[in-house]
């Protein structure tokens, strides 16, 4: 089974359990590679971001 076979099952795994973007989902499968627990993490960060709303850069004092 080649890296792209295994990769579809993996990236509508990480799209389900986090709802972060299929596109999403195989960038970071190509970036991180094959631990899960840190595709977790970096989906989790991109899904809370998702629904932050950007304020602006941060105000020096």
């Amino acid at each position: 089974m080649s890296d792209e076979n295994q990769t579809i099952p993996l990236v509508q795994k990480l799209v389900q359990e986090t709802g972060i973007t299929e596109t999403q989902a195989h960038e970071l499968a190509l970036l991180i590679g094959w631990n899960w627990n840190s595709r977790m993490r970096e989906a989790k960060l991109i899904q809370a971001g998702a629904g932050a709303e950007f304020a602006g850069p941060p105000v020096e004092d």
